[in-house]
């Protein structure tokens, strides 16, 4: 049996998001070239999966499959072995335009499967559009990862993977940290765990916290034997004052709380294995 200590530990780059803009932050990558760049650094510094949205030109998000597909290619070249998450988050699109890139088969995406309040805005994910995502990621045989921003999350993924409509080990990540959303509390943070446990016994869970919650719950996934999602879509900082220079800057913070808690980082192979992709 595989002690906490001898776990790897993947660590989930999330690069550029749909919100923040290089006003808030000039190192959030925009173009595909810059998300290439910045994706490879992240890699070598240890990251394994790449979460990935697109931008237009003026920065705002965008669904364009064609956008999809050239940072798919550029990911492959120049990032080989990491796994390739694509967002079908809702800032993107509406409807099924959030999952017109499957078809390019990335390694996995990311799977809402159903609504909480955003900062400003309901953050809808209705059955019908969920149960469509979900059938075209399995046409395309892309790995869901189940964005969990409610306890009720959890119970839904885990009744659609023994219904088979999410086949396989889940993988789920709770996002805590967004405002009018799941704050990072950390009594609910392990009651998560433990309903994974109890719903999902084969499942790997992640966690993500959003803003100033990114450390705490990275340092929270890491102590307690999951992995962790960081990155300049979820957070643009160091701390309060300073900026953080790049997206492989906040993965080597995970990287270093890795050691701190004797975690090993793990490789791609490792996540590939873990994960089933």
């Amino acid at each position: 049996m595989t002690t906490l200590s001898e776990k790897p530990c993947i660590i989930c780059v999330a690069i550029t998001g749909s919100l923040p803009t290089k006003a808030n932050n000039p190192a959030v990558p925009i173009t595909v070239a810059e998300q290439v760049e910045s994706t490879q650094e992240a890699f070598e510094a240890g990251a394994s999966i790449v979460h990935a949205h697109v931008r237009n030109d003026d920065q705002t998000p965008s669904s364009d499959p064609e956008k999809f597909g050239r940072l798919l290619e550029g990911l492959r070249k120049h990032c080989p072995g990491m796994i390739i998450q694509f967002s079908t988050g809702g800032r993107s699109g509406a409807g099924q335009t959030r999952g017109g890139m499957l078809s390019l088969q990335p390694d996995m995406a990311s799977l809402s499967v159903g609504s909480n309040n955003f900062p400003t805005r309901v953050y809808e994910n209705p059955p019908e559009l969920v149960d469509w995502l979900a059938s075209e990621m399995r046409t395309y045989h892309v790995k869901p990862e189940i964005e969990a921003f409610d306890l009720s999350h959890i119970h839904q993924a885990a009744s659609m993977n023994r219904d088979g409509r999410i086949p396989g080990n889940l993988y789920i990540q709770f996002v805590m940290g967004v405002k009018n959303a799941m704050p990072a509390d950390r009594d609910t943070f392990d009651y998560y765990i433990r309903t994974v446990e109890r719903l999902a016994p084969g499942a790997e869970w992640c966690a993500a916290g959003i803003g100033a919650a990114q450390i705490v719950l990275n340092e929270w996934s890491v102590s307690s034997g999951g992995h962790a999602r960081t990155g300049l879509e979820d957070n643009v900082r160091l701390d309060r004052d300073t900026l953080a220079p790049s997206n492989a800057s906040l993965v080597e913070r995970v990287t270093d709380l890795c050691e701190r808690y004797e975690r090993p980082v793990a490789t791609w192979q490792q996540a590939r294995e873990m994960l089933g992709v």
